[in-house]
């Protein structure tokens, strides 16, 4: 019996279920989410659904409707998002791993703000049956836990193909765990240097470089690349993400289920009342930009470009692994902010999701691991991004830097026993 958290947007029969939204009420689901159903066939009990960020949208799990949560290492500051309520809850122990969901970097990017490791998997290889959706082509649900080898084992639990969801796809699953030798020589490594320019804090780019020496001392060989399209993934991600929201959200009415408002007159009265106090504002502010990019005369300038963008960056990343086993990125150009800092400026928050909206985008395995500390003792994350099916290398590589360091074996105080 294992314990373990579930991030609020994954459907637990009878068990209340909400997106930490005001609009779902008190909305018990009469149906398992396949991840939920899996893991708990496999002997986990889950000890209660974590905060999250409303409908998952936002970087800093701030947008709640039930409140901010706190990062266990520092509590003036932000978890990060939207997972960040399973990354702090492994982080503090109060539980051994948590499920979350990666849209943009929602499981990576608390993992990294947390000190935790954190695995987003290639699109498709875990079912999104029974996840509520916030944009169903980037949407991916995934393992947080203390090491690579807990997140492989959770994950070859959760792979695998399902019927009742048509994205999910037949593969080679399993066998994660047993494949975590920490042999990686040979493994070339990359490094896209326009992942290491202006915006990034200085001991964040040293520490995620030091990963790139730990991993070479082990054998693997690290080369330098360029990847030109950095520019342009937060542009394209927000257009994406917020026009599939804008449609995923629509059935939230207050008419078939959760809560609806009282006073209406008529049911167009009761579509925008329940809707405008059901939402809070972030999740208004991406439904407003969906529908825009999709609206007549918007549609081509905006949404249809933005998938264009989306096409080439997948395309950079082919050309990539190419010549590469992996790529090394930052997880966040920054350790975890303050909170209100984020909320009082939506654009710096969205631009906090540049080095892991690509991998959405182009549908590949990511994965945040603990490489640091900054000098307020802020964990810092590096990233490593692996070709499609290619968890294993990843996990591996990710397993053999911390088999050499033990950033993962920290915990905040009053965790460490735990």
């Amino acid at each position: 019996m294992v314990p373990m958290g579930i991030k609020d947007n994954i459907c637990t029969q009878g068990i209340k279920t909400s997106c930490a939204s005001k609009i779902l009420g008190d909305f018990r689901p009469p149906y398992e989410a396949t991840a939920s159903a899996l893991l708990t066939e496999a002997g986990a009990v889950s000890i209660g659904k974590t905060n999250m960020d409303e409908f998952a949208m936002g970087s800093t799990t701030e947008t709640s409707f039930y409140g901010p949560v706190k990062n266990p290492w520092d509590l003036s500051r932000a978890p990060g998002g939207s997972s960040g309520g399973s990354a702090a809850a492994v982080a503090a122990r109060s539980c051994w791993y948590a499920v979350g969901s990666d849209t943009g970097g929602s499981i990576r990017q608390p993992a990294s703000y947390c000190g935790v490791t954190g695995v987003k998997p290639t699109y498709g290889t875990v079912s999104r049956y029974g996840l509520i959706a916030y944009a169903s082509s980037l949407d991916q649900i995934g393992p947080l836990a203390r090491d690579a080898a807990d997140c492989a084992a959770i994950l070859d639990v959760l792979q695998g193909k399902d019927p009742r969801d048509g994205t999910s796809l037949d593969g080679q699953y399993g066998h994660l765990l047993e494949g975590l030798t920490g042999d990686v020589r040979g493994l070339k490594i990359g490094v896209p240097t326009d992942c290491f320019g202006d915006g990034l804090n200085g001991e964040v780019r040293r520490a995620v470089l030091a990963v790139a020496d730990v991993l070479k001392s082990r054998g693997a060989e690290v080369v330098e690349l360029s990847f030109p399209v950095m520019e342009y993934v937060v542009p394209a991600y927000y257009i994406i993400a917020a026009a599939e929201a804008s449609s995923n959200l629509s059935r939230f009415d207050g008419v078939k289920y959760g809560w609806r408002a009282e006073g209406y007159d008529g049911l167009a009265d009761l579509y925008n009342k329940t809707r405008t106090e059901g939402f809070g504002m972030e999740v208004k502010r991406r439904i407003l930009l969906g529908t825009f990019v999709l609206s007549s005369g918007y549609y081509d300038a905006y949404y249809r470009k933005a998938l264009q963008v989306k096409a080439v960056i997948k395309e950079a990343f082919d050309r990539a692994f190419e010549t590469c086993d992996l790529l090394l990125t930052p997880v966040a150009p920054a350790t975890a902010p303050r909170l209100g800092e984020s909320l009082s400026d939506p654009l710096q928050m969205y631009l906090s999701d540049v080095y892991t909206v690509s991998v959405n985008l182009a549908g590949l395995p990511g994965l945040s691991m603990p490489c640091g500390s900054d000098s307020r003792g802020l964990p810092i994350g590096a990233q490593l991004i692996g070709p499609h099916f290619g968890e294993g290398r990843l996990l591996n590589a990710a397993h053999a830097f911390q088999s050499d360091t033990d950033w993962h074996k920290r915990a905040p105080k009053g965790g460490e026993e735990l």
